[in-house]
């Protein structure tokens, strides 16, 4: 899984003042790497998320969920997407963070976001006999 961060919140409310002409250059862009890797077969998924005004933590309770509204001051980093792929290589995983970095911005400019990669753990494999106690 390689998730974007679009900067701070800061960076995040600093996208309202880009030019349709910016924002509409950043959306292409993406929509195509998000093509190219559909094409490819290495695409599972992928998503753009909403801004932290809209994103909110919960946690359990005694009484219920307690649940806190973003945006989130503690944050250093926003989310602003993932793509969850199937490569062969580490090459080529390289490959799609280096142009999912290189998202232009404001004027064309190669943004250089930083890309988290995180492998995604399977299931451990278990039997019938191991889940009988919780099947209901």
């Amino acid at each position: 899984m390689l998730v974007s961060y679009g900067g701070s919140q800061e960076d995040w409310e600093g996208l309202a003042a880009w030019s349709d002409e910016d924002m509409h250059r950043m959306i292409a862009y993406m929509r195509d790497l998000d093509a190219e890797l559909r094409a490819s077969g290495e695409l599972l998924q992928s998503e753009g998320l909403s801004g932290p005004a809209r994103a909110f933590v919960v946690r359990g309770g005694d009484d219920g969920p307690v649940v806190v509204d973003g945006p989130f001051a503690e944050s250093k980093e926003v989310i602003a997407g993932y793509w969850v792929v199937d490569v062969d290589s580490r090459e080529r995983l390289l490959e799609i963070a280096r142009k999912a970095s290189a998202c232009p911005g404001p004027g064309g400019k190669v943004l250089n976001q930083p890309i988290e990669v995180h492998p995604i753990m399977g299931a451990p494999d278990v039997d019938a006999e191991t889940l009988a106690p919780y099947e209901k």
